[in-house]
């Protein structure tokens, strides 16, 4: 994972930037393994917080906030920490309290270690395999929504690839998609392209990406991009 707390990629991203040009744009650090931020406590419901502060936002239409977030052993600054709520999660919960959104969590079918190590070969194996986690309960209905966010840690310099399998499952055509991704190393890694792959007919706007070790006391970081974007 990517980020510090919520990351089983930044060991991948680690083994896979030294292994070959496989990985195409992240930073490296030496030796050490790392894995994108990730995932979040298992039975989370897949909608915003009850109490959230007064949101605002200009969209004509609902916007929708898709997010895969993995809690449990995670990279944090060159350790590693255990998280009950992982770093993608608390970047979707920031950004939910701040505008109008209707949040959809994404489960794998079969869930994801604790284990540090045992999700980064995970992920080493479903990257090199171009593979298609599948996912756990119906999918959402996005006819409705013109904008949707798209949350994820990013692992071996790409976003986990159960989100593939998300955005492949659906049709984005006509609809607005902002990357997020929480991080270790890679920022937004190839989330830009990888959506603009597999979510055709879509607009690909600006990305926001978070360094997990940072994701609770990113606000500013937060509010500066929803302006940025006319999110809010």
């Amino acid at each position: 994972m990517t980020n510090p707390g919520d990351d089983p990629t930044a060991a991948l991203e680690r083994r896979s930037f030294l292994r070959s040009a496989f990985l195409s744009g992240g930073a490296m650090m030496a030796g050490v393994p790392i894995l994108g931020c990730a995932a979040s406590p298992p039975a989370r419901p897949s909608s915003a917080p009850a109490n959230q502060p007064a949101r605002s936002s200009p969209a004509a239409k609902p916007i929708l906030l898709a997010y895969f977030s993995r809690a449990g052993e995670n990279y944090h600054y060159g350790g590693r920490r255990n998280l009950k709520v992982a770093n993608t999660e608390v970047l979707t919960q920031m950004i939910s309290r701040r505008i109008d959104c209707d949040v959809h969590r994404i489960e794998p079918a079969d869930p994801y270690p604790d284990d540090y190590e045992e999700t980064v070969a995970r992920n080493v194996r479903e990257q090199d395999a171009d593979a298609r986690p599948a996912i756990a309960g119906p999918l959402p209905t996005i006819d409705r929504y013109d904008t949707v966010l798209l949350a994820s840690p990013i692992w071996n310099v790409r976003a986990p690839m159960i989100m593939t399998t998300f955005t492949e499952s659906l049709s984005f055509r006509g609809k607005t998609v902002f990357p997020l991704t929480t991080y270790a190393m890679s920022g937004l890694g190839t989330t830009e392209r990888d959506y603009a792959a597999s979510c055709p007919g879509a607009t690909i706007a600006e990305g926001l990406a978070v360094r997990g070790e940072e994701v609770s006391s990113a606000q500013a970081e937060v509010d500066a991009w929803l302006r940025r974007a006319g999110l809010r």
